[in-house]
């Protein structure tokens, strides 16, 4: 088994000592190399470990590869549009304003934000918006020159079963402003990014980033050209690039940190920023924010609690406690154009690849 998870601070490892299989790991990086040419991605960055090791680290492919430009090599530490993956941070502030009780899970979104309240949504909980049970739909047109009034206005759906929706963390976002005075920017930063030395991690512009899309319709929602360093999606872009469902760019080093303290209970080095008991909240099925146990993306990782999530433009994230291992994989899958039927496929079989390596 992995070394004791107190504390600690990752280093590289070589696969014995991380208890891994050695050949299966370097199946995942041929595997990785294969993508760009596969016409999947236009580059990609893998990083694989397990307890304090960091065992894979590579990059592969182009962070931009457009036609008129020179191709610009991806690198290890290449930061990226993280689109989706920025409701783990969202959430993560969420849950350290349950622990000093600023928030309550099971309260009325609207007691908050009392704006929220309309169309019927005064009922919908903290706990709903965070487990993707409120009723909201997807998403809304704030691209077309909506503000949050938009939000404001929309009725719930009757039907309050899982439904995975971006409304859902814009809501939590106002709510997070609204208790603290703060903008969202500044509370992942001081909350989370700033303790655990993540300095690659913030919300844009980011010039050096790996491209995303030429986007354009009628493939996207909006006329915005080519697109690197700044939010790909199309309503965070609207909303000022700070926002609850997307927005932040980051690294797969810094992202290493994030999974590995999670899976110490919270802590990270001498810094601390979520008790066991709130990680456990985060993870537990059925989840705040982390989806558990998903084999569409995190192939046979998933079973024993595995949790992560997954971004548009290309990026996972997978943790599982039950082994202490971790699998992150960033890509620019929308570069140069966003996929016609986007396929998860890679992202479910590097998972595989890494349960496959666990030994013990």
């Amino acid at each position: 088994m992995a070394p004791a998870r107190l504390r600690r601070r990752l280093s590289r490892g070589t696969p014995g000592q991380a208890g891994l299989d050695p050949e299966e790991l370097a199946a995942l990086v041929r595997d990785i190399d294969a993508l760009p040419e596969r016409g999947w991605c236009g580059g990609a960055v893998v990083l694989a470990g397990r307890g304090p090791y960091i065992v894979v680290e590579h990059a592969t492919g182009w962070a931009v590869r457009w036609e008129s430009a020179d191709p610009v090599p991806m690198r290890v530490d290449t930061p990226f549009d993280l689109a989706s993956l920025t409701k783990l941070f969202t959430a993560i502030v969420a849950v350290q304003h349950l622990e000093r009780g600023t928030l309550e899970l099971d309260r009325e979104a609207a007691a908050y934000v009392p704006e929220f309240g309309a169309a019927g949504k005064d009922a919908i909980t903290v706990r709903q918006l965070l487990t993707h049970t409120s009723g909201l739909r997807p998403g809304l047109p704030f691209y077309e020159g909506h503000g949050l009034e938009l939000l404001w206005a929309e009725p719930p759906l009757t039907d309050t079963t899982y439904r995975y929706s971006d409304l859902n963390l814009l809501a939590l976002q106002q709510v997070l402003e609204r208790i603290t005075g703060d903008g969202l920017d500044a509370l992942v930063a001081d909350g989370v990014t700033g303790p655990l030395g993540m300095t690659a991690t913030r919300y844009g512009p980011v010039p050096d980033a790996a491209a995303t899309e030429d986007q354009r319709r009628p493939w996207a929602k909006a006329n915005r050209g080519r697109l690197r360093g700044v939010v790909h999606d199309e309503n965070a872009h609207a909303l000022g690039g700070v926002a609850g469902h997307a927005g932040l760019f980051s690294t797969a080093q810094d992202l290493a940190i994030l999974c590995s303290t999670l899976l110490s209970g919270g802590a990270y080095g001498d810094a601390r920023v979520l008790t066991p008991e709130s990680v456990a909240l985060l993870l537990d099925p059925p989840g705040l924010g982390f989806g558990v146990d998903q084999p569409w993306f995190m192939g046979e990782l998933a079973g024993r609690g595995a949790a992560g999530h997954t971004g548009f433009t290309g990026t996972s994230l997978v943790l599982d406690r039950a082994t202490d291992t971790f699998l992150i994989l960033l890509a620019n899958m929308v570069h140069p154009v966003r996929p016609l039927y986007p396929d998860n496929g890679p992202r479910a079989a590097a998972a595989t690849r890494l349960a496959r390596a666990i030994r013990n």
